[in-house]
């Protein structure tokens, strides 16, 4: 179907056609009006160009709105995603779709939910053999839409399978797929995730199936979020350059069996502020969080771990692993005002900072979510740290905490600080 007619008109035509020629005194019209395509309603519309609008036209300052649902005009997501164009919302109804998958290449989209968060489940179809979706859009925002389900040959089957721009997740939701999230590997791209839930990783035998995993991009971010169910996979791995993990739930729970639980395989820089991070007794790897396992990659290495809440359910662990011998280099590592739970160890390092490091019993901590997790009013230990500064100038003091059963909530710190990702 033809989609785009130009619209064009000259005086020359109009004076070739019997009519009298305009007056000399008046502008020469341009000859190029703009285009005509039909609009996701359907209908024919012309869009104005910048041409048209120096001309003294009016461009259409809001973006245009493309609704899917059962009820609308568009029905699937994949017809969605291919008749989408750049600067688009979709807003997608409630309810569930079944086996739509999408391919985003659009620029400055949004995608989101509307109302009570709709369902995209896998039924055994994919987009490209990768995933439930692809996006490789210049700069896309997902936001309160749920994937389920997602399962592929190669057995990386993701929720949404990330490959160019900058992406950013807001309030999503990821369950029972091989992957979550999984990323490519260039390093302008950027991933930003925020408010939502990963879960529920499938039983295969001898597969690894993560939860969040983030290829070597040049920047991620993780805030306000809530991870468990892992199964021999980890909860979030990243070989990002630069990461930013503040002020998530990273606990595997009960029936979770979870390898790591935060893993930086390549090193890179990494804060990792303000998160509560726990490890299940059924875990198949001792390890909670661990950096450098695989031998570096990028130029700058260091790991700050500030005012974290590290509990572990294992009869034996280690909260920290820096695998120095692997960084000719060297690591600067940090590790101030954490509060350790449950059985393990937490080494010094071999160069960098480790101070104000606290242990304590779960029957000293208030419940919060059902977890241990907020020293009492009383405890001795508030009031027993230091600020612990600035690294590479970014502040490694909590300007926030993780607020059940997702998101994160400001806090402003008074006198007596305390370790911990609580105040």
């Amino acid at each position: 179907m033809i989609r785009t007619f130009l619209v064009c008109m000259s005086l020359a035509a109009i004076s070739s056609s019997g009519f009298a020629a305009a007056p000399e005194n008046l502008p020469e019209l341009s000859s190029y009006k703009g285009e005509i395509r039909r609009g996701t309603d359907g209908k024919l519309e012309v869009e104005t160009t910048k041409a048209s609008a120096q001309s003294g036209a009016t461009l259409p300052s809001d973006p245009a709105t493309m609704v899917v649902g059962p009820q609308e005009k568009i029905t699937t997501i994949t017809e969605a995603a291919k008749r989408a164009r750049d600067g688009d919302i979709i807003e997608i109804r409630p309810g569930e779709y079944r086996g739509q998958p999408a391919i985003w290449t659009q620029n400055k989209l949004v995608i989101r939910g509307s109302g009570v968060r709709p369902v995209m489940i896998a039924d055994g179809k994919d987009a490209e053999g990768k995933a439930i979706w692809v996006v490789r859009g210049g700069n896309v925002r997902i936001e309160n839409i749920e994937f389920r389900g997602a399962r592929v040959a190669s057995g990386n089957g993701a929720g949404i399978r990330f490959e160019r721009g900058h992406l950013t997740i807001h309030r999503c939701a990821f369950f029972d797929n091989e992957m979550g999230i999984l990323t490519a590997n260039f390093p302008e791209m950027t991933l930003e995730v925020s408010d939502s839930e990963f879960a529920a990783a499938p039983h295969n035998a001898g597969d690894l199936h993560h939860l969040l995993y983030v290829g070597a991009i040049g920047r991620f971010e993780l805030s306000g979020s809530r991870f468990e169910q892992a199964y021999l996979g980890h909860l979030v791995k990243s070989r990002a350059r630069e990461n930013h993990v503040r002020y998530n739930l990273l606990v595997d729970g009960p029936d979770g069996r979870a390898s790591y639980e935060l893993e930086f395989p390549n090193g890179g820089v990494a804060y990792v502020v303000g998160n509560v991070i726990g490890q299940s007794a059924g875990t198949d790897n001792p390890v909670l969080v661990s950096y450098g396992a695989e031998g570096t990659r990028w130029p700058e290495n260091a790991i700050f771990l500030a005012h974290n809440t590290l509990l572990n359910d294992f009869h034996a662990g280690t909260f920290l692993k820096v695998w120095n011998e692997k960084f000719p280099a060297g690591i600067e590592t940090w590790v101030i005002n954490n509060l350790t739970v449950g059985y393990g160890d937490l080494f010094p390092p071999v160069q960098g900072r480790f101070e104000g490091n606290k242990s304590v019993l779960r029957r000293d901590l208030l419940d919060y979510g059902g977890l241990s997790l907020r020293l009492n009013s009383g405890s001795p230990l508030r009031g027993s740290v230091r600020i612990p500064g600035h690294a590479g100038g970014v502040n490694l003091l909590p300007d926030a905490e993780f607020i059940f059963p997702l998101g994160k909530r400001p806090i402003h710190l008074g006198n007596s600080l305390a370790p911990g990702a609580f105040q």
